[in-house]
């Protein structure tokens, strides 16, 4: 064993072209760029070989460093019964400059003048300790009167969205919000405590939006 090592070495000194690359499997492979060593009759001689006598080389498959990353989505839903008949709720909430009266982590929605099926939105608050802020431009699709407003975004903040209104009587509806986002890679250490946070505050900008829509249709004359 010493008499090879010693062999080794002094191959390798005489030789700079050598080196010794330790593997992951930790066993020395002598190597070099233009030949690898054989041994023949045990002689120890080194030569140039034919190509039967080259290893095959090993191909080890990596993952690309910038292959895409699927993210996370997540969909909240909550609901409340609102004072106001459907035809009022629907108007109120179609007012969408008017959102950051009572959606609380909404600090901003302006309509494009040129495209009024389109707005830019803002988003400031602190989640879970965290202050973040967020902007999107939305596009409103096609709604249905006093049944049902929807959304989606075409750059920022990936998400989606509907509101629902149901008939409870003459005087009062339901109204339901459903929004799906992509998990912002900064909050994605918190994603699974995200969902129940922001359900929480949807919760609470619908009771604050039930008061608006209350106060707007009480100025509303009545026949």
């Amino acid at each position: 064993m010493a008499a090879g090592r010693a062999s080794l070495d002094a191959l390798t000194t005489s030789s700079p072209s050598l080196s010794l690359r330790p593997s992951r499997s930790n066993v020395l492979f002598v190597g070099s760029s233009r030949w690898w060593m054989r041994r023949r009759g045990g002689e120890g001689k080194a030569s140039i070989n034919s190509r039967a006598a080259r290893p095959r080389p090993m191909v080890r498959l990596r993952p690309a460093l910038f292959s895409p990353v699927a993210m996370e989505w997540q969909e909240c839903t909550t609901e409340i019964e609102v004072d106001v008949p459907c035809s009022v709720a629907y108007q109120c909430y179609s007012e969408r400059e008017t959102i950051p009266q009572w959606m609380p982590f909404i600090s901003s929605v302006k309509i494009l003048e040129d495209k009024p099926d389109q707005s830019r939105w803002t988003l400031k608050y602190e989640v879970l300790g965290r202050d973040v802020e967020f902007s999107w431009l939305a596009r409103n699709m096609t709604p249905t009167k006093n049944q049902k407003i929807h959304w989606r975004s075409l750059e920022g903040l990936q998400n989606r969205g509907a509101v629902r209104f149901f008939p409870k009587s003459t005087s009062s509806c339901r109204v339901q919000l459903t929004v799906a986002y992509e998990v912002p890679e900064i909050l994605a250490p918190i994603a699974s405590a995200l969902k129940p946070f922001l359900e929480g505050l949807l919760l609470k900008g619908l009771e604050r939006f039930a008061i608006f829509a209350k106060e707007r249709y009480s100025k509303i004359p009545q026949p």
